[in-house]
């Protein structure tokens, strides 16, 4: 699946389009590469997104097209993130 669309059906990311550009601005990194929107992920992949200053890491455990919101935090589990991002999401 390729990662913007990642990022959006996990809900880590709200919109597509923002998940995107956070992607081509060089915010977003697959297993400590820089990753483009179009990159695609897979399960064991770890995510790294800056917002801002703070930096959120993820480990991708499962990937499916459609998720419902209830279950879009199964997708990912947190490894690091900062108390600010969490509130964010939320």
């Amino acid at each position: 699946m390729r990662l913007d669309k990642y990022l959006k059906v996990s809900r880590i990311i709200k919109r597509r389009t923002v998940a995107k550009e956070a992607c081509d601005g060089g915010r977003v990194s697959i297993n400590g590469r820089p990753a483009k929107a179009g990159s695609e992920v897979k399960v064991g992949d770890q995510l790294s997104i800056r917002f801002g200053n703070r930096v959120g890491l993820y480990e991708i455990t499962d990937v499916s097209e459609v998720v419902r919101k209830e279950n879009a935090a199964g997708m990912y589990r947190v490894l690091e993130e900062d108390d600010a991002l969490r509130a964010e999401r939320e």
